[in-house]
């Protein structure tokens, strides 16, 4: 009677899960991810588990059950290695600091959230340096989405403070409505130059020399407003905490001109030809 109670001295993956409460594709991602080394395998070429895997398994499951992460787990499994009887404890020690970590972790990233959220949602998008810059619109005056979307654009490719500056321009545009009048029909004479337009077409020529004309305009007006200075100073304070070169820019190892070529714009060839000849007449009257 006493063999038919012998227990086997290895399981098949099968039998391993249904004990410790997971499933084979469970076990099996544990496997991949280096949670639980692979054990040997029978004449079958099926993987048989003893008594130490079983117990590497309960450990596994009781803490994924608590809700701990399995890579927490895995790590702290790695760090403890070659640790005797307090493996068990050194092994809770090491998850508790990693959860410790996780919860600051969650906590700036709540903080981040909730700034979003009072700001709005586009607003908040935004860095804190283009945020504040945007304090300064008169109560009541709010920006469109899309000036609030190219604001991030410009803040990924120029960094915080360019687009700092730039937001002067959408400030104008929000405080004087027959400016945004004025920058509306040129967007739209601008967008009408489609792949049916020739880039020869006179009407590039035409559209050019208006976004030049409101382009000029529209300087004019931030540089006789308070709008200018408070570039001005910006700059100076910038260059105060920032000491040194730098080129601003928030791509990291990734060139200006590269970074422009990442993102998609459907202009077609006329749209572009005109940008390059209103951008030759503004350097013309530069001159």
């Amino acid at each position: 009677m006493f063999s038919s109670f012998t227990p086997p001295r290895h399981v098949t993956i099968g039998g391993a899960a249904a004990f410790v409460g997971a499933t084979p594709r469970a076990i099996r991602h544990y496997h991949q991810i280096g949670l639980l080394p692979e054990p040997e395998r029978g004449s079958d070429d099926r993987r048989r588990y003893g008594y130490d895997e079983m117990i590497r398994l309960l450990w596994i499951r009781r803490m994924a059950d608590a809700g701990i992460a399995l890579e927490d787990i895995r790590k702290a499994f790695a760090d403890a290695a070659g640790t005797a009887d307090g493996d068990v404890a050194r092994i809770l020690e090491l998850l508790e600091g990693s959860i410790a970590v996780r919860q600051a972790e969650l906590a700036r990233q709540r903080i981040a959230v909730q700034r979003m959220r009072e700001k709005g949602s586009r607003v908040g998008l935004l860095s804190d340096i283009v945020g504040d810059r945007l304090a300064d619109l008169r109560e009541g005056t709010l920006l469109r989405q899309d000036d609030l979307d190219t604001l991030l654009v410009t803040e990924r490719i120029f960094g915080a403070l360019g687009a700092s500056v730039q937001a002067s321009r959408f400030i104008a545009l929000a405080a004087r409505p027959d400016l945004r009048e004025h920058s509306d029909r040129v967007d739209a004479a601008e967008e009408a130059l489609d792949d049916t337009v020739a880039v020869d077409d006179p009407r590039v020529a035409e559209v050019a020399a208006e976004r030049h004309a409101f382009e000029t305009t529209l300087r004019a007006v931030i540089e006789s407003s308070e709008l200018a200075q408070a570039d001005d100073a910006r700059f100076d304070t910038w260059d105060e905490v920032h000491p040194g070169p730098s080129d601003g820019l928030a791509c990291g190892s990734t060139s200006l001109t590269d970074a422009v070529q990442m993102m998609p714009y459907d202009f077609s060839a006329a749209r572009l030809r005109c940008m390059e000849l209103a951008l030759e007449l503004d350097e013309s009257d530069a001159l």
